[in-house]
């Protein structure tokens, strides 16, 4: 079981990141949540199989089609007893 943290910078509010990456994850069977920054980024953690987490982090680098990733910047986090993924607000 892997867990990453995952900051997304660029023009990803405003263009349905974290209902795409909701999509993203569910489809990759991934846990966690996805939520906006005050500062225009969205921040992630996702947790599951070292496959699907690596594919939703290359996802991330493009994200849905309105959105223009800037950076993408992953940190290694402890995994934790978490089911689904959600959207936090």
């Amino acid at each position: 079981m892997k867990r990453v943290r995952i900051t997304i910078t660029g023009r990803v509010q405003g263009v349905f990141y974290r209902k795409s990456a909701l999509a993203k994850a569910t489809a990759l069977g991934l846990a966690g949540w996805v939520k906006n920054l005050d500062n225009g980024g969205v921040l992630a953690e996702v947790q599951g199989e070292p496959f699907g987490v690596e594919e939703f982090i290359r996802w991330c680098r493009r994200g849905p089609d309105r959105a223009r990733v800037v950076r993408v910047d992953t940190e290694p986090v402890p995994p934790r007893s978490e089911q689904g993924f959600r959207v936090l607000y």
